[in-house]
């Protein structure tokens, strides 16, 4: 299914195609796939893999299509992090199939956020920050993973490993340890919001957005304090920034990730096939 769907993606893009059709395939996506956990939660060992719907395993990062039905700025979120939850989760890149997992601290021991997530926390698929490329728009090396999506939904919880449609609305520009960690800032489609938006200042006429817009910046420079380190940088003076840019960041990030399916070597012990 999954790779039925790159293919007629990839198609919609240069030739005249039945988007009804793609877009029935994609409602499909997301029932003829499924979740499921090895290991305990909240353990080191526990893993989320996924499946297609002739119970074959695939990748997230790899086998989701980046893009969806004929949209400029909609696009599949994969979710990492429900909202309100501590545990930190995340695709492992080195793994095969890329499976969810729970990051670790230096000692070895399950990490876990010093708050709740503000937003339901992942990734755009077909994504990647080129950790040996400068960043246009920040001047520092990408994170060397898929792009980070804040999905702020305040109505739509998502679970671990679900795949959703979301609008894009802007972007976060935030430095991680000298390298750029992009946060594109984006609603669930489901959310009735979200026909009444298309960029992150609209969100400013609502007064939960006006008030979380600046919680979440706040939460990601701060996040790291507890651990004993410093408050984490963003470019742009710490100010989201415009869907224009947040699409472009992403049509260079799906670019990055063709050069890596291209040539794996780029990404050393990426795990791509």
């Amino acid at each position: 299914m999954f790779k039925l769907l790159k293919k007629y993606t990839e198609k919609a893009y240069t030739t005249t195609v039945n988007f009804q059709l793609i877009r029935t395939m994609y409602r499909l996506a997301r029932k003829f796939h499924s979740i499921r956990r090895i290991g305990s939660a909240d353990s080191t060992a526990c893993r989320y893999r996924f499946y297609d719907y002739k119970e074959a395993q695939v990748s997230p990062w790899h086998d989701i299509p980046l893009r969806c039905e004929n949209s400029d700025s909609i696009f599949h979120f994969i979710s990492e992090i429900p909202r309100g939850e501590r545990a930190k989760l995340e695709i492992a890149c080195k793994e095969a199939y890329n499976p969810i997992k729970q990051d670790v601290t230096r000692t070895g021991s399950a990490r876990f956020y010093h708050s709740d997530s503000l937003v339901n926390y992942g990734c755009l698929p077909q994504t990647w920050e080129n950790p040996f490329l400068l960043d246009p728009h920040t001047g520092f090396k990408g994170d060397n993973d898929p792009v980070d999506v804040v999905e702020i939904s305040q109505i739509c919880r998502a679970s671990i490993g679900d795949v959703l449609r979301v609008k894009v609305l802007g972007v976060l520009a935030m430095i991680d340890d000298q390298e750029t960690d992009w946060k594109i800032i984006a609603i669930n489609t489901d959310d009735p919001i979200a026909a009444e938006v298309e960029d992150v200042n609209d969100l400013y006429r609502f007064s939960e957005y006006r008030v979380l817009l600046p919680r979440i910046t706040e939460w990601f420079r701060d996040y790291k304090i507890p651990d004993g380190k410093l408050p984490s940088e963003f470019a742009f003076d710490g100010k989201a920034q415009s869907q224009s840019l947040a699409l472009k960041v992403i049509e260079e990030t799906h670019n990055n990730w063709k050069d890596l399916m291209a040539n794996p070597k780029l990404g050393e012990a990426l795990w791509t096939r």
